[in-house]
């Protein structure tokens, strides 16, 4: 795979509020790559973090119970938007991250991907649904950067 030889030094995960899929998909990425490339995760609006999304993670050994959520204002304040690559979870963070890099030279992908918060149920439901965003972006994320029979477990 092309994308896999060109791997980013610094990679954003955004989404629409910082709570979910955007810390879940740091979360796995920095397992995987955390040595050799910087992963950040923000979104356009600031929400609280959400018990699912650090139940589902912790399924895998991976605790991201610590994770402030950050608007991307708040990421550029503190640090910048020095990122190679910012990958898009939600069209609202995509819309957002388009206008923000109209003048940089970094690379915007948008994997469209389901809000878990929608689904409604009992909590085995309701976690079900975290789990399959997380298997998905653990799939994207290994298909996108590991390349084929690199990270399986």
């Amino acid at each position: 795979m092309a994308a896999a030889a060109t791997r980013a030094l610094a990679v954003l995960f955004a989404c629409g509020m910082n709570s979910v899929r955007s810390p879940m998909a740091a979360g796995l990425f920095k397992q995987m790559f955390g040595g050799s490339t910087y992963v950040g995760s923000a979104g356009a609006r600031k929400g609280e973090l959400d018990t699912f999304a650090v139940t589902a993670m912790a399924e895998l050994d991976i605790d991201i119970s610590r994770h402030k959520p950050v608007t991307f204002e708040e990421l550029e304040e503190n640090e910048g938007l020095n990122f190679d690559l910012i990958i898009t979870l939600a069209p609202e963070a995509h819309h957002r991250v388009l206008e923000l890099t109209r003048t940089s030279g970094a690379e915007v992908e948008y994997w469209p991907t389901m809000d878990p918060t929608a689904v409604e149920g009992s909590r085995e439901q309701r976690l079900e649904a975290y789990r399959e965003v997380r298997d998905q972006l653990l799939t994207r994320i290994r298909e996108r950067f590991a390349g084929p029979g690199i990270g399986n477990e």
